[in-house]
């Protein structure tokens, strides 16, 4: 077992008011920090602009983080040579949760690539062994090309 940890702070700039509070944040992983906020849609108006990072990106990013690097152990072992692998994934949000996130990974090898078949096989083995999406409800597909 091991414990994974995050830090999320927000102070308060001004009245708290909804229609004015900021909903920028701060995502600490140790010594690395990154802006957060809250999705666009769900920021009034009247609210400054910041960039940041929402928790729903956050959850999309995490899924397609953690069944790439399982694809890219997965593939050294084959004696498969990564060059590049890009996923733009994309979740759906159904009105109170994440219903579905896809996967869209496109990967280039050097040297000999692996079938299709196996290509797609890998994958497969990629979202088994994917510890975040073995912790979710969230429908997970996977679409995966060679480039």
């Amino acid at each position: 077992m091991s414990e994974h940890r995050a830090t999320v702070e927000w102070k308060r700039s001004g009245e708290f008011r909804y229609e004015t509070y900021s909903r920028n944040h701060v995502i600490a992983f140790g010594d690395i920090r990154v802006p957060g906020n809250a999705a666009a849609e769900n920021i009034p108006a009247t609210v400054a602009p910041a960039i940041g990072i929402d928790p729903e990106q956050s959850f999309v990013a995490s899924l397609s983080a953690c069944h790439m690097l399982w694809f890219l152990h997965l593939a050294c072992q084959k004696k498969w040579v990564v060059d590049r692998y890009v996923d733009e994934a994309v979740g759906v949000l159904d009105r109170t949760w994440i219903s579905r996130v896809t996967l869209r990974p496109v990967v280039s090898f050097a040297g000999a690539a692996p079938s299709h078949e196996a290509h797609a096989a890998l994958h497969q083995r990629a979202h088994e062994k994917c510890f975040i999406a073995n912790s979710v409800k969230t429908e997970v597909r996977v679409e995966p090309r060679i480039a």
